[in-house]
């Protein structure tokens, strides 16, 4: 009898010890949960996040937040299971956030790339709508391409075929949208002069070109700078953006609300889906929001993760964002999810 006990007692402890063991035995998960949010307005490590010199700047009543997604990368099984239960976080595979064949420090890498070119293009978009165009400049031409005899260093591009070009990426659109051999009516400024002329495309390395080297510049009279660490990814682009405007015209944004959202941008003020939407929501309602700004496409994810008190507030482009806000002040009701 004693000897069963003894057995007993034994398998029991070898049994809790195996449940502790895989317990905290890592797994191939990942935990999302809410990050930190950050007011675009404001101040990050005692500098200000977006900074104008050159130029003086207003000040504003509320805040306008981007949010984030924080990322416990190293899982085990009883954090896992208290992520399942959670409310405020989620369990994903851990190859959809560090896709196989790939280190942690090339994704934080291509995270951080995203996160520059996030703010260039909030940048770009945030001063088109201040009135400051974009111009297509020629940096150079190809002595034995279509353009030689054409177009010089310094020109600028202002149409193709009658449409207005107001990013670099919409000539190359235009031209590799038609076969080698298209004739193209380019409109364009030499020495602040008009013109107009005619190019043929050529096949070059298997693609349509007219054989001119463009830059894309914005000429405004101050410069910006976002001076914000720590954060990568592309999803901060439309909150930085309608930052940046904020500061650059007298009126406030905010209402004196405190603002939250996220969503990409490019330089046409097109504003895109991101992930995380549910943690992001969660971050934004523990931050004080009293509106989230959610992209058109990551309604119907938001709408399944709604944080009580929260309105979603639906945008597509920059300009739906700016006009929500306006209807905000006014004291009428924008588009919701």
């Amino acid at each position: 009898m004693r000897r069963r006990g003894v057995t007993v007692l034994l398998g029991a402890l070898v049994t809790t010890l195996l449940s502790i063991g895989v317990l905290a035995a890592p797994i191939p998960y990942v935990v999302l949960g809410p990050g930190p949010t950050v007011d675009t307005l404001g101040t990050s490590d005692g500098a200000e996040v977006i900074q104008v010199t050159g130029r003086e700047t207003s000040t504003s009543a509320g805040q306008l937040r981007l949010t984030t997604v924080g990322v416990q990368p190293e899982v085990k099984l009883v954090s896992a299971i208290a992520g399942w239960f959670s409310d405020d976080e989620a369990v994903v595979p851990r190859e959809l956030i560090y896709p196989p064949g790939q280190t942690e420090q090339q994704i934080e890498q291509r995270n951080a790339d995203d996160f520059a070119a996030s703010q260039t293009s909030a940048e770009t978009a945030a001063l088109r709508e201040l009135g400051y165009p974009v111009q297509v400049t020629v940096k150079t031409v190809a002595a034995d391409g279509p353009s030689a005899a054409v177009f010089r260093p310094g020109d600028v591009l202002t149409s193709v075929d009658g449409q207005q070009l107001t990013t670099a990426g919409g000539l190359t659109e235009a031209i590799r949208g038609k076969p080698a051999g298209t004739v193209f009516t380019v409109g364009y400024q030499r020495d602040g002069a008009p013109g107009t002329a005619t190019v043929t495309s050529q096949d070059k390395d298997g693609r349509p070109r007219i054989g001119v080297e463009i830059e894309q510049k914005q000429p405004h009279p101050f410069q910006l700078k976002i001076d914000l660490e720590d954060i990568g990814g592309p999803s901060a682009g439309l909150m930085f953006a309608l930052g940046i405007i904020d500061k650059l015209q007298p009126e406030d944004l905010t209402g004196g609300r405190i603002i939250a959202g996220t969503g990409t941008i490019d330089d046409a003020g097109r504003v895109g889906p991101i992930g995380g939407i549910a943690q992001k929501l969660v971050g934004a309602k523990q931050a004080g929001a009293k509106v989230f700004m959610v992209p058109a496409d990551n309604c119907a994810e938001a709408l399944r993760n709604p944080q009580p008190g929260l309105p979603l507030l639906k945008v597509a482009t920059l300009d739906d964002a700016l006009d929500a806000l306006a209807t905000l002040r006014a004291g009428g009701e924008p588009p919701h999810c």
